[in-house]
């Protein structure tokens, strides 16, 4: 029987596209959560590429549990994105990307990274949250992603990648790419680089409550 109208799979299949679409993942890499009910969210299957996303290749779980309702197997990271979509109740997607730049800082030797090199890092996506090197698909890393992502809205995953979420995929493939574009002017810029004032950086950051 199926449990999901093909009509909400077929818009999960194009959200997953566009993430790939955007350069956010390669291959098999990423992942993407939606909820569409109470206590329901799709996420892509193990193993499955965002790009190539197909009804076939997508799991139905529960976000209490984050026990699947099919017999398709989700994403490793099902922990986290049950996690995040139970206590970030205002958010709808959850998006786990892997773009060069950004990915390139979390396995540098830099500390106390300050992103603010562009109004969107405080207007749009806030303080960025870090998270230690924690296994892949492992309980530990479910819940301190779980934790970090209670009060931000991406975090950096030491050696991994990257996870942010939003209310709807435009919004949460925007926060992966401008956060790419603030990873790519760090790169570029090396040493020279300078963010903006402290002073301009809180001013935009408050102004993030008229955001939609």
């Amino acid at each position: 029987m199926n449990i999901v109208s093909n009509r909400l799979l077929d818009e999960f299949a194009e959200g997953c596209r566009q993430v790939a679409a955007h350069g956010l993942v390669r291959c098999s890499s990423g992942n993407l959560s939606w909820r569409i009910g109470a206590d329901r969210m799709l996420i892509k299957s193990s193993r499955s590429w965002l790009g190539e996303m197909t009804r076939a290749a997508i799991a139905v779980c529960r976000i209490s549990d984050g026990k699947p309702l099919t017999d398709i197997s989700p994403s490793v990271e099902i922990g986290f994105h049950a996690g995040i979509l139970r206590r970030r109740r205002e958010m709808n997607v959850v998006l786990h990307f892997q773009t060069p730049f950004a990915t390139a800082l979390a396995c540098s030797r830099q500390k106390a990274i300050n992103y603010d090199v562009i109004p969107e890092i405080p207007y749009y996506l806030g303080p960025i949250a870090a998270v230690p090197f924690l296994l892949p698909g492992s309980k530990a890393l479910a819940d301190a992603v779980t934790s970090a992502m209670q009060t931000h809205d991406i975090v950096q995953l030491r050696n991994h990648g990257q996870v942010t979420v939003g209310r709807h995929f435009r919004q949460a493939i925007q926060n992966a790419a401008f956060f790419e574009l603030a990873c790519e002017i760090l790169c570029h810029a090396g040493k020279e680089a300078r963010a903006m004032s402290a002073k301009a950086a809180q001013s935009l950051h408050a102004a993030r409550n008229s955001v939609i």
